[in-house]
């Protein structure tokens, strides 16, 4: 794939500076190489992965994070780096924790992290569970058991802070009604026409 390409496949999401683009084509290749080996994703050709996979993510980064905050973030369950590694990239005030407990996974975001020259993110290899911090934002896109990731998730909350799930259109239902300590806006539909939705929800603040 050339820069031009990916711009141009991006666009429907995120537009994005020629620095940005290149080190998304850095991803994907790295991406490409490790799946021959480590299953990363199902998804296989190059421009469905930059739509479905970076354009989701970017989109949700520039939807949920201003380009100058310097919020605390956590994507549980990182997998490939999606939306985590994105996001990182899009808004590098924001200091993304990748939460990934396969070592194979952690080992690739690792890698990612070292090829795109990111300093603000970090890999923990580990269960969620294991995880002592916090965050202003937690993200969470295609994991296996949403509902009890879905509330792992919150915990991983800061009171007054956020959850953002990438989830499709027919699971929004369960997760508004998961936890009454929710606010959640509107359902976003994130472009490209696979019926999935961008979903925010601010954790309540407590007072004793």
């Amino acid at each position: 794939m050339h820069i031009a390409q990916i711009a141009a496949l991006l666009r429907p999401f995120v537009t994005l500076d020629p620095w940005l683009l290149n080190r998304t084509l850095i991803y994907i290749d790295l991406l490409l190489k490790w799946n021959s080996r480590v299953n990363l994703t199902a998804v296989r050709d190059p421009a469905q992965i930059a739509q479905r996979h970076f354009g989701e993510s970017f989109f949700a980064g520039a939807r949920l994070l201003e380009s100058d905050e310097a919020a605390s973030v956590i994507d549980l369950g990182s997998g490939a780096g999606f939306p985590g590694v994105p996001i990182a990239m899009l808004r590098p005030k924001a200091q993304v924790v990748l939460i990934e407990s396969n070592g194979k996974k952690a080992a690739f975001l690792n890698e990612v992290i070292r090829a795109v020259g990111l300093e603000n993110a970090t890999v923990f290899n580990g269960r969620a569970e294991a995880y002592s911090g916090n965050a202003q934002l937690v993200t969470m896109r295609a994991v296996e058991n949403f509902p009890q990731a879905a509330s792992q998730a919150l915990k991983l909350v800061f009171p007054g802070g956020r959850m953002a799930l990438m989830i499709g259109s027919n699971q929004v239902n369960d997760a508004t009604s998961m936890d009454p300590n929710i606010s959640w806006q509107s359902p976003v539909p994130v472009p490209g026409g696979h019926s999935r939705m961008l979903l925010v929800g601010t954790k309540s603040v407590k007072v004793d």
